[in-house]
């Protein structure tokens, strides 16, 4: 059985067909890009995969479980999470409330407990403090836990906002053009970490970016959509010489 499943993704909004029959099939620590130019449907795709939108017609199964109309923090539950296109974190926060507040699900005390910091509570928040800063020196951030979000620099801003994905413990990341406005060093870091997420946490990775370096670099099959409609999978090699993709990207 897939890790995940969607068949027949279909979603209109009026009379505009914004993704049409969208199917994709991922397997357990499989690492899948999906591309496509401006305006393809990609993110439209991410959103209903993560619950932002309900499909017009058409199904998500993950894990084995059915996800259409449930609510975002529903499908983080069962195991996927997301990062956006632009980065967003509480950014008066500290780098480590910033993972800590992924915790929120895992954490086992009730109201009274945390109003009256009774001992639950801080066993709790102990917990929740290691497991972030374990977490932060995997990224080799953990100098920067008590930085304010806002004070880092772009590439680790949108390390901190894997980071924080990573910590609801999900079976699949979606990363939603994590490249964009890195220059060429963070990037081939980026690339570096999108694979030792992989290995180090043996979780499926789903992956929408326009840096055909990065996408053909580290992804072991792509899907290809344009006006959205699959126009091509593959393999790298295969979706590189491919004549539709070359015409969606290019032009005839």
């Amino acid at each position: 059985m897939a890790l995940l499943e969607v068949k027949d993704l279909t979603i209109r909004f009026g009379g505009l067909t914004a993704v049409d029959g969208f199917e994709i099939r991922i397997d357990q620590s499989e690492l899948v890009g999906l591309i496509g130019p401006n305006g393809a449907g990609k993110t439209t795709v991410f959103n209903m995969l993560t619950g932002v939108y309900l499909p017009t017609e058409g199904s998500i199964t993950l894990d084995g479980k059915n996800t259409v109309g449930k609510k975002p923090y529903d499908i983080v539950e069962i195991g996927a999470a997301r990062t956006f296109q632009n980065i967003r974190l509480f950014k008066d926060l500290t780098v480590e409330d910033n993972v800590k507040i992924a915790y929120h699900n895992q954490m086992s005390y009730n109201l009274i407990q945390g109003i009256f910091r009774l001992p639950t509570y801080w066993k709790e928040e102990k917990k929740a403090h290691e497991s972030a800063m374990e977490l932060l020196d995997i990224f080799d951030m953990k100098m920067y836990a008590k930085t304010l979000a806002k004070n880092l620099p772009y590439g680790k801003q949108r390390k901190l906002e894997i980071a924080r994905a990573l910590a609801t413990k999900p079976k699949i990341l979606m990363l939603d053009e994590p490249a964009a406005g890195m220059n060429p060093y963070e990037t081939k870091e980026l690339m570096e970490t999108i694979h030792f997420i992989r290995d180090k946490f043996n979780i499926a990775v789903l992956l929408i970016e326009h840096d055909m370096s990065l996408v053909m670099g580290i992804c072991e099959k792509i899907t290809v959509i344009d006006y959205g409609k699959i126009i091509a999978e593959g393999k790298p090699d295969e979706i590189k010489s491919n004549p539709n993709v070359i015409k969606a990207y290019l032009g005839e």
